[in-house]
């Protein structure tokens, strides 16, 4: 059914229009009986001047009511307009701004006690289950930490509730290991073997530790450094070390072990007090890792199948040193790491709309660090001063385009291994073994459609940006932005 609104530019002419024809009627009248000349005529002329004074008020009233109606529309009108038009054309970079500082961006603050106290527990922990003398028989923690991952390279999304602490270990004394690049893994990560020498004698001394540590290679006759018993030995090692400084911490945080499916040691820490700022859950992955040279690391691999014993290179201090140089030449207001974090970020969001199936995909092609290994291709081939602060939208276009170009060519090529060498700066040393692998493509594990199908997402997601903010998690706000902290107040 339809409902009758009242036009109101029609009904002020309307009623001063009827105002005017009953005035001008009552003057004609009023002539009309002066003109008869009857006695009655000048009875009340005082009462007939003052209806017409009142008629007349009456119409001015309404005539200017109408005028300040129309310039009040007019008014809103003006007012009414830029702001549809700015809801309708807010532009990418506004819109990019307002989500970063609403949900993307962590608090400094926060971000900062987080890490302090996950690297005072650590510290701690190796510092108990480190030992002066290397033992002859057993690994041992060398009793140093290497902090790794997106919290302390200053590019985490979401909350700052993870972390990754590499562990290096100390071999047994006079246990000598030689490492072997995996030939027969073609692409993918770089897969190595920790490997005793051809008729060694020392795994015939130690026969406990070459039956607890190492599997017997027939096909070389050697051993080889089995991941599964090392994580597992790790895992019992770190509960032996907590157990002894637990006490410490029981006012402040609870703390708890676990070993997942991936054999992964996960230490988990619930505050009870507000020593945790702002009362944070975290999770910190303890990783251990077994020295290679120049400052790499040999981790348990988790792409090789059960029984091939096989380890993956990690270059902590590479991408330091890459990551701290590429901040040197960028301006002061550079915006490279909001480039990430927001590409991050829209990788998140559009992955939730996603099955199970489909979303284990996206994630495993657009992992942290192959989106790391892109951008970090995109700033040493960008020229410095193309990353200021004003040009965020451009280089945001820049990294998916360039995103969808590898993904369309089937290769994203890892910087250290095997990659373009040129494009690192000297500064940058890499082990004699990593230079002679062959190029290493991180997306080699996955299909062409898989590829095709990421490729695809990953333009709409781009292209339809307002949309997929605006449908993707409204509700949501930055962990730590927000809560009350009592150190906030001291700093």
């Amino acid at each position: 059914m339809s409902v009758y609104t009242l036009n109101l530019r029609l009904f002020w002419p309307l009623v001063t229009c009827i105002l005017t024809v009953l005035l001008l009627l009552h003057q004609y009248i009023n002539r009309g009986s002066e003109d008869q000349g009857n006695d009655c005529s000048d009875q009340g002329p005082g009462a007939v001047t003052l209806f017409k004074y009142i008629l007349a008020f009456i119409l001015c009233y309404f005539f200017i009511k109408y005028c300040s109606t129309q310039s009040g529309s007019a008014r809103g009108a003006f007012h009414k307009v830029p702001e549809g038009q700015g809801k309708l054309g807010v532009s990418k970079r506004e819109l990019l701004d307002d989500h970063y500082e609403r949900h993307v961006r962590l608090s400094p603050h926060v971000l900062g006690h987080s890490k302090a106290h996950v690297a005072k527990l650590v510290s701690e922990l190796v510092r108990v289950g480190r030992t002066n003398v290397p033992p002859e028989s057993s690994l041992a923690f060398r009793g140093d930490f290497i902090q790794i991952g997106s919290s302390y390279e200053e590019h985490k999304v979401g909350s700052p509730d993870c972390f990754d602490i590499l562990v290096p270990l100390r071999e047994p004394r006079g246990l000598k290991l030689e490492t072997s690049v995996c030939t027969d893994k073609h692409g993918g990560p770089p897969l190595c073997t920790l490997n005793t020498p051809r008729k060694a004698e020392w795994t015939r001394r130690h026969k406990a530790f070459t039956d607890t540590f190492m599997h017997l290679h027939n096909a070389q006759s050697v051993y080889r450094m089995s991941p599964d018993s090392v994580q597992r030995w790790f895992y019992t090692a770190t509960q032996r070390c907590l157990a002894t400084f637990r006490y410490m911490f029981e006012q402040r945080c609870s703390l708890s072990l676990s070993l997942n499916e991936e054999q992964q040691v996960l230490l988990h820490l619930t505050p009870r007090s507000d020593y945790v700022c702002c009362h944070i859950s975290m999770g910190v992955r303890l990783i251990p890792a077994f020295p290679l040279s120049d400052g790499a690391f040999l981790v348990a691999s988790r792409w090789g199948q059960r029984g091939e014993d096989l380890w993956t290179v990690y270059f902590p201090r590479q991408e330091h040193k890459l990551l701290s140089w590429v901040k040197a030449r960028l301006p002061s207001n550079s915006c490279h790491l909001k480039c990430l974090q927001l590409l991050k970020e829209v990788r998140n969001l559009s992955g939730e709309t996603l099955d199970l199936k489909s979303g284990a995909e996206w994630g495993g092609v657009l992992s942290s660090y192959a989106l790391k290994t892109a951008w970090l291709r995109l700033l040493l081939s960008t020229p410095p001063e193309a990353w200021d602060e004003c040009n965020l939208v451009d280089r945001l276009d820049d990294l998916f385009r360039s995103l969808r170009e590898r993904l369309q060519s089937r290769a994203l090529c890892h910087l250290l291994l095997g990659g373009d060498n040129g494009l690192l700066p000297d500064s940058v040393a890499l082990p004699k073994l990593v230079k002679e692998t062959v190029p290493s493509n991180l997306w080699a594990e996955f299909s062409d459609i898989t590829l095709d199908m990421v490729s695809a997402r990953l333009a709409y997601s781009w292209n339809h940006l307002p949309r997929l903010i605006r449908l993707g998690r409204p509700q949501r706000t930055s962990l730590g932005r927000g809560v009350h902290c009592k150190y906030i107040d001291a700093e």
